[in-house]
C-alpha cells in the first residue's frame, strides 16, 4: 500500500521519461530501484509510432502496469501520448521543471533530456507528482474555446490600435483625438470610396477593412462566450456562475486549470497552481506577504478579474477591503487576500460538484 510519504522510486518499478517534439518523441526507461538506464529510443508522433513506443516499453519492463510515464509538455506536444498511455492503464505525470544550469559542462541531447526527466522524479513524493489534465469531453472543449477566445481578443485589440493609429495619421474626416468608440468604428465600416488623392483613398480602404474585421471579431467573441456558457452550465463549474464576479469565461478558465477531481491534491496546492498563495516578503520589523508571480497565469487572471469585480460591486468584499485598509494594508495586498479566498472557494465548489456528479452517475 502506498503511504502519503512514499517516493516514486519506492512505488514504481520503472520510470519512462519522454522528451516530446513535433515529429518524434524520445523515450528513456529507468529502473526506479537503482536509477539504472535500461534503454533509450525515438519513435514518430503518429498513432502508429506511439503504439510502437508503448509496445517497446512493455517489452523492456515486462509489461509492468505500475510503470510511471513522465511526459514533457503533457498539455501540448505530449497531449496525445499522455492520453494514449493513460488509456492503456499506466500512471502518467508531467515532467518536473528542469534547471538548465545543471546542464553546463554536461551537454544536451533529446536522449539526455528524457533521461534527466525520469531521474528527476525518482526522489519525489508520489503525492507531489504533477498529474496531467484531462484532454477529453467538456474540459477539452472549454480549453479550445478559451484558447481561441484569447487569440481573438488579442487580434481585436491589435486591430483597434491599428485603426486608431491610421485615422490619427491621415485626415479621413473623423474625430480621433480620443480612442475610437464602437459607434465610430461602425461608421467607418460603412464608408464608401471617394474621389480623393491616392494616399487617402488607400488609407480609407484600409480603415474600412480594419473596422469590418473588428466587427467580425466582436461577433465571433459573442458566439464564443455563448458556447462557453452552454458548456459551463453542464459541467462541474456551473455553481461558479452563482458567485458574483464569475462569468462563463472566468468559470471555464477555473475548470480547465482544475481539470478533474484528484489532479490537485489540496486547496493549498490549487492556490499555488493559481499563483495566489502568500509569499513571505518580511524584513526587519515589517511582516508582510506579496503576490506570487508564478503558477498558471490564465487561472490567475481569472481570479484577478473576479477579485476586482467583487472589490468594486460586492458589498461584503468592499466592507472587508475597508477593514483591511484601516489595518494599513495596500490595495494590492488586499487583492491578494481576496484572490486566495476565491481560490479556496473555487476548489471546494469544483470538488463538491464532481463528487455529486459521481453519485448521480452511480445512482
Amino acid at each position: 500500500m502506498v503511504t502519503a510519504m512514499s517516493i516514486v522510486s519506492h512505488c514504481h518499478p520503472f520510470v519512462v521519461g519522454v522528451d516530446t517534439h513535433a515529429r518524434n518523441h524520445v523515450y528513456a526507461i529507468l529502473n526506479a530501484t537503482n536509477g539504472a538506464l535500461l534503454d533509450t529510443q525515438s519513435f514518430p508522433t503518429t498513432g502508429a509510432g506511439i503504439n510502437r513506443a508503448i509496445t517497446w516499453v512493455a517489452r523492456r519492463t515486462n509489461a509492468d502496469a505500475d510503470t510511471l510515464w513522465v511526459i514533457e509538455g503533457a498539455a501540448s506536444y505530449g497531449a496525445i501520448l499522455a492520453g494514449t498511455v493513460a488509456t492503456h492503464g499506466f500512471p502518467v505525470a508531467e515532467a518536473p521543471r528542469m534547471d538548465a544550469k545543471k546542464n553546463r559542462g554536461v551537454g544536451k541531447t533529446d536522449a539526455l533530456d528524457a533521461h534527466r526527466m525520469a531521474m528527476a522524479v525518482l526522489p519525489l513524493p508520489v503525492e507531489k507528482l504533477r498529474r496531467p489534465r484531462l484532454n477529453e469531453g467538456i474540459r477539452q472543449g472549454l480549453r479550445i474555446l478559451v484558447t481561441a477566445r484569447e487569440s481573438m481578443a488579442k487580434d481585436k485589440t491589435r486591430s483597434i490600435n491599428a485603426l486608431n493609429a491610421l485615422v490619427r495619421s491621415n485626415g479621413l474626416g473623423i474625430d480621433a483625438r480620443k480612442k475610437l468608440t464602437p459607434v465610430q468604428i461602425e461608421e467607418i465600416s460603412r464608408w464608401r470610396e471617394r474621389e480623393e488623392e491616392l494616399a487617402l483613398s488607400i488609407a480609407r480602404a484600409e480603415a474600412v477593412r480594419l473596422a469590418k474585421h473588428i466587427q467580425d471579431l466582436g461577433e465571433q467573441l459573442k458566439s464564443n462566450e455563448q458556447k462557453l456558457d452552454e458548456l459551463v452550465e453542464v459541467s462541474e463549474a456551473a455553481p461558479l456562475l452563482e458567485i458574483k464576479g464569475f462569468r462563463a469565461v472566468t468559470a471555464a478558465k477555473c475548470l480547465v486549470a482544475w481539470s478533474h477531481e484528484g489532479r490537485v491534491r489540496s486547496e493549498a496546492a490549487f492556490a499555488c497552481l493559481a499563483g495566489v498563495n502568500p509569499i513571505p516578503a518580511s524584513s526587519g520589523n515589517t511582516v508582510r506577504y506579496r503576490l506570487n508571480r508564478g503558477g498558471d497565469r490564465r487561472l490567475n487572471s481569472a481570479l484577478h478579474m473576479a477579485a476586482i469585480t467583487r472589490m468594486t460591486y460586492d458589498a461584503e468584499t468592499c466592507d472587508y477591503a475597508e477593514k483591511r485598509r484601516a489595518e494599513g494594508k495596500s490595495d494590492r495586498e488586499i487583492r491578494r487576500c481576496v484572490k486566495r479566498y476565491l481560490a479556496r472557494r473555487v476548489f471546494r465548489i469544483l470538488n463538491t460538484a464532481a463528487e455529486a456528479k459521481k453519485v448521480q452517475e452511480a445512482a
